[in-house]
């Protein structure tokens, strides 16, 4: 039994941000219907390809395993009503248009829910829902990289002396993707709850839906909560650090003989730990308080780093194994090599469909002692699920001759 596998969500998304979502419910057990447009979700076609003949590509098939596929067009009468069918059915609907989209289908929360109002409705957006706060830039297009920059992410980010950077992984998209599944999850339990605390409930009836909006620039603000309280704090404007901390030493990234260790030994205990491995009992008597460390960082860096270069990684992480927090930093041939990876059922091997090979997609970071995730499963083709979704009404020429 998986924790979700009474849930049926219905997945109107694309690309990332919303598909990661859905994917973590997935993950969890839930049946998730990947509603997609007239030619299929526009990351189907996106690099890398194991062969010439691959259903999709790495992207696609990263963040939409463990779902089923309905091509539909929601411009389309007949289309709408199969999908309002679906509606009384779901749990969950999930989208990630422009505000106001779903309206010109005639398909709004307010409608949805007249046909099913234990439903958990739930809108990624850039900018919001103007449900939940109407503001200005509500119906505006935004992708990570817009999210990031707004939301102070890019301004912190990225060496002193160099430009503001965006964080490697699209975090605008996932933090946002993650928060939201947090928020159905959230609205579930409510409406589970709200059906216990009613005696009008019927069986099978399960109580009180609503809607979850989570937008990308909210997100980062929250993800970004230090610079928050530091200017509120101190009145001033947080900068780029590089890989250093502003409030933290040493915490950072220093350069190995053969590649980057990152020590973070701020705690005096860690301080004095690593002291005693660089054969430097003079800096841990001279700098014995975090304050003098932070007065001090520049000179003490340099100090730390001399004794790293003349190290491989693997000699540092040794010498301050189980003293000092430290960890190579590793690309993804060494993440891969990992056994601590392997062990945690990190790296999941799935069908690659147009293909005979196996292809690794990353596994689930949830982890449960009694109901497991099982992200296992490939990503689906394109409306390769319309027959047992649909039954009769996925052909309507057979459906006529039935009759």
């Amino acid at each position: 039994m998986a924790a979700l596998d009474d849930v049926r969500v219905l997945d109107l998304t694309q690309v990332l941000a919303g598909p990661y979502c859905t994917m973590l419910l997935a993950d969890l057990g839930a049946d998730v219907v990947k509603i997609e447009r007239p030619g299929g979700d526009l990351i189907r076609p996106n690099p890398p390809f194991v062969g010439d003949e691959d259903a999709y590509g790495g992207y696609f098939q990263s963040v939409n395993r463990g779902k089923r596929s309905l091509e539909m067009d929601l411009t389309d009468e007949e289309d709408r009503e199969d999908f309002l069918g679906l509606v009384e059915d779901a749990d969950v609907v999930v989208e990630n248009f422009r505000a106001g989209t779903m309206e010109k289908f005639g398909l709004e929360y307010e409608r949805l829910r007249e046909r099913n109002p234990q439903l958990v409705y739930a809108s990624i957006r850039g900018f919001g829902d103007p449900r939940t706060g109407e503001t200005n830039r509500q119906g505006q297009p935004s992708f990570d990289l817009i999210a990031q920059a707004l939301g102070g992410v890019m301004q912190i980010t990225g060496q002193e002396d160099g430009p503001p950077t965006k964080v490697g992984p699209g975090i605008g998209d996932l933090f946002t993707a993650t928060l939201n599944a947090v928020g159905i999850l959230a609205a579930l339990h409510h409406r589970d709850r709200s059906r216990e605390g009613d005696e009008s409930c019927e069986d099978g009836e399960s109580g009180e839906g609503q809607y979850v909006d989570t937008a990308m620039y909210d997100s980062m603000i929250s993800m970004c909560e230090r610079t928050i309280y530091q200017h509120s704090y101190t009145g001033e404007v947080p900068e780029r650090r590089g890989n250093s901390h502003p409030t933290l030493f040493p915490y950072n990234a220093f350069e190995a003989r053969d590649g980057y260790v990152v020590i973070a030994a701020f705690g005096d205990n860690h301080w004095s730990a690593l002291c005693e491995a660089m054969d430097r009992p003079d800096l841990a008597a001279e700098f014995p308080t975090a304050e003098d460390r932070l007065k001090n960082r520049k000179s003490l860096r340099e100090e730390i780093a001399d004794w790293t270069s003349e190290r491989t990684a693997d000699e540092l992480c040794k010498l301050l194994e189980g003293s000092v927090p430290s960890a190579p930093v590793q690309d993804a041939s060494d993440v891969f090599a990992d056994p601590h990876v392997h062990a945690r059922d990190m790296l999941v091997e799935v069908e690659q469909p147009g293909t005979d090979e196996q292809v690794t997609i990353a596994g689930s970071p949830i982890k449960l002692s009694e109901t497991p995730t099982k992200p296992g499963e490939r990503a689906p083709l394109l409306d390769e699920h319309r027959a047992e979704l649909l039954g009769d009404r996925a052909d309507p020429a057979e459906a006529s001759d039935d009759d």
